[in-house]
């Protein structure tokens, strides 16, 4: 019996479920909102991601600090993608955060945010991952933790 629509027996081969993988960042990238906001990957491997926000005004509450939000969303899209960096796409491909909690506890001045989010498990459904975001020279802005679901 078929699986997933690929045609195989027993679902995606490991060949194919390495190209869906390695298809993530330009996806997730190519989304209208993640585009603008102008995140790039620097890492992208297996259960371990980095992404970097390079610094612009536009950003900012006023010119020099990132918005909240904005932190928020660059943490949220690491976790996420660290999610699918070895995912088993026999699983599904519908996704969404479940849950996130941040703590602020720096700021990032006039200096690009750099993410790093790591799987902590995975379960059947849900994946855990601890997220750090830092300014350019390392210094911690954000931590947190993320729930992702995969279905």
């Amino acid at each position: 019996m078929a699986t997933s629509g690929t045609g195989t027996e027993g679902g995606l081969s490991e060949q194919q479920q390495q190209a869906m993988r390695q298809a993530v960042p330009e996806t997730m990238l190519a989304t209208p909102y993640l585009s603008w906001l102008g995140l790039h990957f620097e890492r992208y491997e297996p259960d371990d991601v980095v992404m970097r926000l390079t610094f612009r005004p536009e950003l900012t509450n006023d010119g020099t600090y990132y918005h909240g939000g904005v932190v928020a969303a660059a943490l949220d899209t690491a976790g996420a993608a660290a999610a699918w960096s070895n995912h088993d796409f026999n699983k599904g491909v519908r996704a969404s955060t479940v849950a996130m909690s941040l703590q602020y506890v720096g700021a990032a001045k006039q200096s690009d945010l750099v993410c790093h989010g790591r799987v902590v498990r995975r379960g059947k459904e849900l994946t855990f991952i601890e997220i750090t975001a830092t300014d350019a020279a390392g210094s911690v802005v954000a931590h947190g933790v993320q729930t992702y679901r995969i279905v």
